[in-house]
């Protein structure tokens, strides 16, 4: 696959990706956070805005293609 086409589309998916993950971490936030004690909101927030990396580092990576040596 060219790499034109592979930046492409990661960043579509990475786009995505973004967006429904926003969506998920709102709706955790909304329901299941706020009934934690005050000092578990803050870890729990800091995972929920940290975790996305993770997925984005996936595509991030295939974007690049294949190392050449």
């Amino acid at each position: 696959m060219k790499t034109r086409l592979r930046k492409l589309i990661g960043t579509v998916v990475l786009f995505a990706l973004v967006i429904v993950y926003a969506l998920i971490a709102m709706g955790l936030a909304q329901g299941r956070v706020t009934v934690a004690p005050g000092w578990l909101q803050a870890i729990l927030y800091a995972i929920l805005g940290i975790a996305w990396i993770f997925p984005a580092m996936l595509i991030i990576r295939w974007m690049e293609g294949p190392r050449k040596v």
